[in-house]
C-alpha cells in the first residue's frame, strides 16, 4: 500500500499565498467598487446600480414581447417600424417631390452643420488616440480573463468588409478620378489633369477612407464592448450611456437612443446596398447588355437581399465569418493581380509619396470648411461622408464590438484603426492610381464613364487590363458578396437593437430586418437615386452625430473607474505578496533559530555511546 508524500514546504506556502491572493483580490474588488467615484452625469441622484454593485442587475430583453417568431422589445421595434412605414409611404406618395426635398433638405443641413461634422469627426479621433495610448488603454474587453473569439486574420477580415466593402468597390476609381479633374477647393492652386492634381486627388480620397471614419467606428465599438463585456449591460447604444442616465437607459430616454440607432443603421445600410447594387448593375450591363435602369436594380435587390437572408439563417460563424473569409481572400488575389499587370512601379511610388503627404497636410485638410471661399464643395463629398459613416456607425461598431471580446482597448483602438486605414489606402492606391496613370496617359478616358455614371468607373478602367471579361466577372462577385455581407451584418446588429440586447434573436426576425434592409434600399432608389440615398444618410447622420459626442464622456468615465478598480486590486496583491514573502521569511529565520538551539543544547556522545 502506497502512502502519499507529505507535502514540502514549497507547496504548502504556494498554496497558502493562493488563497491569501484570491481572497484578498475579492475583498480588494468590491472595497474598490464601493469607494470609486460614482456614476452621476445628468442624474439627479446616482443610480449605477449594476456598476456599483449596489442592486441585481437587469436581463438584456427582459422585458421583450415575443411570439409568432419574434422577440422583441416593443417600444423600439414599434416605433422603428412606424417610422419606416411613414418614410416608404410618403416616397411613395409624393414621388414627385420627393427628389426636390432630398436635395434642398441636403443642401441645407450641409450648409449649416458641415462644420459640425467636420469638428466633430476630428473629436472622434483625437478621443481614439487618448484611449489608445493612455493608461487606459491596459483594460480589457470582457475582464482579465477574457480570451478572443475569433483568430486576429478572421478579426481583420470581418473588420474590413463589414466596415467599408461595397463602399470600396464603388468608389476607388471615381473618387480619385473625379478628384483628378476637379481637384478641391483647398487646392486652389491646383489645376486639374496635372501631376500636382493627381496627387491632390489621392490624398483627398485618403483623407475620407482613413483615420476619421475608423477613428468614429472604434469610439461607438468600443463604447458597447466595454459596457456590454465588462459591465453586463445589454449590447446596445443605450447601454453607453449608464453613466449619464442611469437606470433610465431602460425607460423613455433609452428606446429613443435605440430607435435613432436603428434608424441611423438602416439609412446607412440602405446608401450602401444602393451602390452596390447600381455597381453590380453597371457590370452586367458591361458583359451582357442588359442596359441600365431602377427596374433592373430593383430586381437585383431582390435576388441579392435574399441571398443574404440565407447568410443570416447561417448565422455569425456560419455566414458572416465564413463570407468575409473567403471575400477578402479574392479581393486581396483581384488587388494583386492589378498591381501586377498594372503600372506596377507607379502605383507604389505614388502609394508612398500619398502616405507623406496626407501625413502633411492631415491637421489643415481635417479642419478645413470652405469658410472663406464661398463654395459648396464639402456637401457632396466630406460632409456626406461622415454623414455615412456616422450613420453606419450603429451598425460597424455594434458589430466589431460583438467580435472583439478578449482585447484590450490598445489593442482594439490600433486594430480597428490603423490596418484597416492602412489596407483602404493600399486598395485605394491600387484602384486608384491605376485609373489616374490610364486617364492621365492618354489610354483610356475613364473621366467620361465617371462622369456620366460613375458606378460604371471600376470596369471602364478593366478595359485596359488583359482578361478583361474575367476581372469584371469577378468585381461583380466581390461587390455581390460585400452586399451579402454588409446586410446580414446590419441584420444582427439591428437584432439585437430591437430585442433589448439579446445575441440569441430568433431566426425569422432576422429575416424579417434582412428584407426591410432591401425594401427600403429599393425604395430609396425608387424615390431619387443617389441623391436621395445621401440625403438619408447625411439626415440621419446629424442628430447621431450629438450622441456619439456623448459617448466619448461616458466611455471616458467606465474606463475610468474600470482602471481604479483594477489598480486598487493590483496594488493589494502586491501588498498581499510582500506580506507573505515577509511572514514567511520571518518562519524560516523562526525554524532556523530553533534548529541551530538544539544543535547546540545536544549533548555531545563518545564512540562508545558514553557521555
Amino acid at each position: 500500500m502506497s502512502i502519499d508524500p507529505k507535502p514540502s514546504k514549497e507547496s504548502i506556502a504556494k498554496r497558502s499565498l493562493a488563497e491569501k491572493l484570491r481572497k484578498a483580490e475579492k475583498a480588494a474588488r468590491e472595497k474598490a467598487i464601493r469607494e470609486r467615484e460614482k456614476f452621476r452625469g445628468l442624474q439627479i441622484r446616482p443610480t449605477a446600480t449594476l456598476l456599483d454593485g449596489e442592486k441585481e442587475s437587469r436581463e438584456p430583453g427582459d422585458r421583450n414581447w415575443s411570439g409568432l417568431g419574434f422577440d422583441i422589445h416593443p417600444h423600439v421595434t414599434g416605433a422603428s417600424v412606424i417610422v419606416l412605414v411613414c418614410l416608404i409611404a410618403s416616397i411613395f406618395f409624393f414621388d414627385e417631390k420627393a427628389d426636390e426635398v432630398a436635395d434642398a433638405m441636403k443642401e441645407w443641413i450641409a450648409t449649416t452643420f458641415g462644420w459640425f461634422f467636420v469638428f466633430a469627426a476630428n473629436i472622434f479621433v483625437i478621443a481614439a488616440a487618448y484611449f489608445a495610448f493612455s493608461r487606459l488603454g491596459r483594460v480589457k474587453i470582457g475582464g482579465k480573463k477574457a480570451q478572443p473569439e475569433f483568430s486576429t486574420v478572421a478579426w481583420y477580415a470581418m473588420l474590413l468588409s463589414a466596415g467599408m466593402g461595397i463602399g470600396l468597390m464603388f468608389w476607388s476609381v471615381g473618387e480619385p478620378i473625379y478628384h483628378y479633374d476637379s481637384p478641391s477647393p483647398m487646392f486652389s492652386n491646383v489645376e486639374g489633369n496635372t501631376p500636382e492634381a493627381a496627387e491632390a486627388a489621392m490624398v483627398t480620397t485618403f483623407y475620407h477612407w482613413g483615420l476619421h471614419p475608423w477613428g468614429i467606428y472604434a469610439i461607438v465599438g468600443l463604447g458597447l464592448a466595454f459596457f456590454a463585456y465588462n459591465r453586463g449591460l445589454p449590447l446596445t447604444i443605450r447601454s453607453i450611456f449608464y453613466p449619464i442616465l442611469g437606470d433610465r437607459i431602460y425607460g423613455f430616454w433609452g428606446n429613443v437612443i435605440d430607435v435613432l440607432s436603428v434608424l441611423a443603421t438602416l439609412a446607412g445600410l440602405a446608401t450602401s446596398l444602393g451602390l452596390g447594387v447600381a455597381q453590380v448593375n453597371a457590370g452586367l450591363d458591361y458583359l451582357f447588355g442588359i442596359g441600365i435602369s431602377v427596374t433592373i436594380q430593383i430586381i437585383l435587390i431582390v435576388v441579392i437581399t435574399g441571398m443574404a437572408t440565407l447568410s443570416v439563417v447561417a448565422g455569425l460563424d456560419g455566414g458572416v465569418k465564413r463570407l468575409s473569409e473567403i471575400n477578402m481572400g479574392l479581393a486581396a488575389i483581384f488587388m494583386v493581380f492589378l498591381l501586377l499587370a498594372g503600372p506596377t512601379i507607379y502605383i507604389l511610388s505614388g502609394f508612398t509619396q500619398n502616405i507623406g503627404s496626407y501625413l502633411t497636410i492631415l491637421p489643415e485638410l481635417s479642419f478645413w470648411t470652405e469658410t472663406y471661399r464661398g463654395s459648396d464643395w464639402q456637401g457632396g463629398w466630406t460632409v456626406f461622408y461622415w454623414a455615412w459613416w456616422i450613420s453606419w456607425s450603429p451598425f460597424v461598431g455594434m458589430f466589431i464590438a460583438r467580435i472583439s471580446k478578449g482585447r484590450t482597448v490598445r489593442e482594439f483602438i490600433l486594430g480597428v484603426v490603423l490596418i484597416p486605414t492602412l489596407l483602404s489606402f493600399i486598395w485605394m492606391s491600387v484602384f486608384g492610381g491605376s485609373a489616374i496613370w490610364l486617364q492621365a496617359g492618354g489610354i483610356a478616358d475613364i473621366y467620361s464613364a465617371v462622369s456620366t455614371d460613375v458606378s460604371t468607373a471600376l470596369f471602364a478602367m478593366l478595359e485596359s487590363f488583359p482578361f478583361t471579361t474575367v476581372l469584371s466577372i469577378i468585381g461583380i462577385f466581390l461587390v455581390t458578396v460585400f452586399f451579402v455581407t454588409s446586410s446580414d451584418s446590419g441584420s444582427l446588429v439591428v437584432d439585437h437593437l430591437t430585442s433589448g440586447g439579446k445575441l440569441d434573436s430568433p431566426v425569422p426576425q432576422r429575416v424579417f430586418w434582412a428584407l426591410m434592409e432591401g425594401v427600403l434600399a429599393a425604395v430609396l432608389l425608387l424615390g431619387g437615386g443617389l441623391q436621395t440615398l445621401q440625403t438619408a444618410s447625411i439626415t440621419t447622420g446629424l442628430p447621431f452625430t450629438m450622441i456619439l459626442l456623448c459617448i466619448i464622456y461616458t466611455l471616458y468615465i467606465g474606463l475610468s473607474q474600470e482602471v481604479y478598480v483594477e489598480e486598487a486590486v493590483s496594488s493589494k496583491l502586491k501588498e498581499v505578496r510582500a506580506d507573505h514573502r515577509l511572514d514567511e521569511a520571518i518562519s524560516t529565520a523562526q525554524q532556523e533559530i530553533i534548529e541551530t538551539v538544539s544543535s547546540d543544547t545536544k549533548p555531545d556522545t563518545d564512540k562508545s555511546g558514553d557521555t
